[in-house]
């Protein structure tokens, strides 16, 4: 009896065990807890919830899907037992039950999921530790720990803050605890000294009364003395923000003309971005450029791992001097800061943010669009920029809008006094985290020469030739088409190879749809490997240098001539290859044609009308690959 009594007591117990909620989105990574008991919903089957790796996961996959992928659970959801392990290297992609896991190099930290059965002995926390602010919502009955970013305050610890979800009230999406705004330290009515006419240079100011003290530190739109915030010291692991993992430049301004005032406020507006952006390798990194005659890197990328290193680093700049030459330091930026030697990681995006005070000394829109064609997103601050008298004295008049990556206000911020520029650090942060709308960083949007290869042999048929032709035109709708954008060419081939159109031929999408949709059917033989040959020397040789050079070709069957000597001059050259083909084609050429892996570049469907299916699958693999590899 004692035996029965027992065992309904262990039953009791695991009813009523607190087993936490988690979402489908929550990353493995985001939990500091190394082994834990979680409940998923129903849905996480969804292809938008990522999984990285089979069997062994990477920790940036979602714990939810990666358990159904496991077939641990299935998509109505229920308990699941998470166990940390080791970060691995050649994790495999695979599709099972319903979710598509992808390939990953290396990641850090690995997990593995079982069935949600707690073992012997083994006390599973009922309160989940996130490692960021942005942890998910608090279930009902569930208190969780939210992180606070590390002030720049040594030898002082937080204390964690608390949110605690009363039973039967309704749970609150994210909600963080707020510190109310102390009045600003800055009389928001200063104003700067005037400023003399002679090209964009200033007189220097003689006082720092209005300093911008570096004793104080931006809360939102506010400040608060630094003795007031609650803070903790920079763990050492700590990965950084990896909802904003970009790579970023500031190009700050050292001439004369901004004064030694205006350039601490500067590297106190640096600090306070620093301070909010949480640096880390698993999130944003941050370099410093300063301009004046000449650009200076004052530290790359991976430099300073963390905010606080980052802020000790900023505050010990000294100013240059010279003029404000914008243009000669965004040169200096597309041609060696995003660099793989600097610590470019090639899956973030490239921003560049340059502040100017009043307005630069040389020409920037044309050193602007080489940097954006080569996918780097240009944000402008100008601070105190020239008013309608001073005009002028401006070499392009209106250059923030001409040389920002778009036109739509997203890019560029005017800020009408240094004393209200902490006012921009919060909006800045929000848009330089934005990576969904950093246009100039994905390949769906610029930054790409693409050549189509087409077979026009006689086997193909002008109905089929058709459909080829539908299918191009349905990727190219799929770019923004410009001469500082994508820009799209065009070879036919048979035994001999014609240029329909070159790269520089059609500047607008309209121009080259239309285009497309006027090639007209050729007839004849296969020859692939001279084809290729053909659009190095036509199409590629003329692709401008800061482009990715992409060619897409398509064939219905096997060549007659020899593509492998072509095919290596491709690779060698950069180009990078998708091959697509159409019923007779041979799968050992595509895979020979194909950049590598072959698997993300070789594609084969069974009929003619089964192109448009490709459609989505090669996009999505041009944008990915684009931000995966970093430039050399």
């Amino acid at each position: 009896m004692g035996i029965v009594v027992l065992t309904m007591k262990a039953s009791v117990i695991e009813m009523f065990l607190a087993v936490p909620q988690i979402n489908c989105d929550v990353k493995a990574g985001k939990i500091i807890n190394p082994e834990f008991v979680v409940k998923c919903p129903a849905g996480c089957q969804d292809p938008k919830y990522h999984v990285y790796g089979t069997d062994i996961y990477a920790s940036y996959s979602s714990v939810c899907a990666a358990a159904v992928h496991s077939g641990v659970l299935d998509n109505s959801g229920g308990r699941i037992l998470v166990r940390k392990v080791a970060g691995q290297s050649g994790y495999k992609g695979s599709y099972a039950n319903g979710v598509q896991s992808s390939s990953l190099p290396r990641w850090r930290e690995s997990f593995v999921v079982s069935e949600g059965k707690p073992q012997k002995g083994v006390t599973y926390p009922s309160t989940l530790t996130y490692s960021s602010a942005k942890s998910p919502a608090a279930k009902a009955g569930e208190t969780t720990t939210a992180y606070q970013k590390p002030s720049s305050v040594p030898g002082t610890t937080a204390q964690p803050v608390t949110l605690t979800q009363a039973p039967g009230t309704t749970p609150v999406e994210g909600t963080p605890t707020t510190l109310p705004k102390p009045s600003p330290s800055v009389d928001s009515t200063a104003t700067s000294s005037p400023r003399p006419q002679p090209a964009g240079h200033r007189s220097q100011e003689p006082g720092d009364t209005d300093l911008w003290k570096p004793g104080m530190v931006l809360l939102d739109a506010g400040f608060v003395p630094r003795e007031e915030l609650s803070t903790q010291s920079l763990d050492p692991m700590f990965q950084g923000d990896p909802n904003c993992k970009v790579d970023l430049s500031f190009l700050i301004d050292g001439s004369a003309s901004i004064g030694k005032r205006r350039f601490r406020i500067q590297k106190q507006f640096l600090a306070d971005i620093a301070q909010a952006l949480d640096i880390g390798p698993a999130g944003p990194l941050m370099g410093v450029v300063q301009y004046g005659d000449n650009p200076a890197t004052q530290f790359n990328l991976k430099t300073h791992m963390n905010s606080r290193d980052l802020k000790t680093a900023i505050e010990k700049i000294t100013q240059r001097g010279g003029l404000s030459n914008v243009g000669r330091a965004i040169s200096f930026v597309t041609k060696s800061f995003f660099s793989k030697a600097n610590g470019n990681r090639g899956g973030a995006p490239n921003v560049a943010v340059v502040m100017v005070d009043g307005w630069p000394t040389d020409k920037v829109e044309e050193a602007s669009r080489l940097a954006r064609e080569s996918g780097i997103n240009i944000f402008f601050i100008t601070i105190e920029g020239a008013v309608e008298n001073e005009k002028q004295y401006v070499t392009e008049p209106n250059f923030a809008n001409k040389a920002a990556c778009r036109t739509n206000g997203f890019y560029s911020l005017s800020v009408q006094s240094w004393f209200s520029l902490h006012k921009t650090v919060q909006p800045l942060v929000k848009r330089v985290c934005d990576t969904e709308r950093l246009a100039c960083s994905k390949t769906c949007f610029n930054s790409a020469d693409i050549g189509f290869v087409i077979d026009g042999s006689s086997s193909v048929g002008t109905g089929n030739f058709r459909t080829v032709l539908q299918f191009v035109a349905n990727l190219s709708k799929e770019f923004e088409i410009s001469e500082t954008d994508t820009r799209i060419g065009a070879v036919q081939y048979t035994y001999e190879q014609r240029l329909e159109f070159g790269f520089d031929t059609y500047s607008t999408k309209a121009d080259i749809l239309n285009a497309i949709k006027t090639v007209g059917y050729w007839s004849g033989g296969t020859s692939t490997g001279a084809a290729i040959n053909f659009a190095l020397e036509q199409l590629f040789k003329k692709s401008k240098p800061n482009k990715r050079k992409l060619m897409i070709l398509l064939t219905d069957g096997r060549s007659y001539d020899d593509i492998r000597i072509p095919a290596m001059a491709a690779h060698h050259k950069g180009v990078i290859t998708y091959a697509i083909g159409i019923i007779w084609a041979a799968q050992d050429e595509l895979e020979v044609i194909a950049t590598h892996p072959a698997k993300d570049h070789a594609f084969f469907v069974d009929e003619f009308d089964n192109l448009y299916k490709l459609v989505p699958t090669v996009i999505q693999n041009i944008c990915t690959e684009f931000n995966s590899r970093p430039r050399n």
